[in-house]
């Protein structure tokens, strides 16, 4: 996040965004601190509920949940991960918060600091692609994707190396 910030340092951004996970929030407080501008914290912008799947290895997953994951891998996006969500309820949660964001702040530099799973949604939505495609994006920790909205509904997406 040191070096996320450092890269960010001259951009004129005028609010962040983050998930109110600590993982996310304390990354965008890093990045705030050269910007001089607040942190808004959205439970909206959590990664994937996992439910009952969180925390565990494959192996686990195969031993407690025998056959789901197959089943998850055949029907990516509606699968129900038990306790949790499906890909679909995720990214309409997703997309919501972001169209609430970006009508929010028209004319300004905005920085959403998400999640892997969350900034695939972002750019499946803004590319207009099939959200079958959600898992085609590398997002590594630290990656910064530059997404420019344009007066005529034009968007240009620059993924930068984490």
């Amino acid at each position: 996040m040191d070096h996320l910030a450092e890269r960010l340092r001259v951009a004129d951004i005028g609010a962040i965004y983050s998930s109110d996970l600590q993982r996310s929030f304390r990354g965008a407080q890093i990045v705030a601190k050269a910007h001089d501008v607040q942190v808004f914290q959205f439970a909206e912008l959590r990664e994937l509920n996992f439910g009952r799947w969180e925390g565990l290895s494959l192996t686990d997953l195969e031993e407690q949940f025998p056959g789901e994951l197959d089943k998850r891998m055949t029907e990516p996006l509606s699968f129900q991960i038990p306790e949790g969500e499906t890909i679909l309820n995720f990214s309409k949660r997703i997309v919501k918060c972001l169209n609430s964001i970006i009508n929010g702040n028209r004319g300004k530099d905005i920085l959403i600091l998400g999640h892997k799973g969350v900034n695939r949604v972002v750019l499946c939505h803004i590319l207009d692609m099939d959200l079958s495609k959600v898992f085609s994006f590398e997002q590594d920790y630290g990656c910064l994707n530059i997404i420019d909205f344009f007066p005529d509904n034009t968007k240009v997406v620059k993924l930068v190396d984490g």
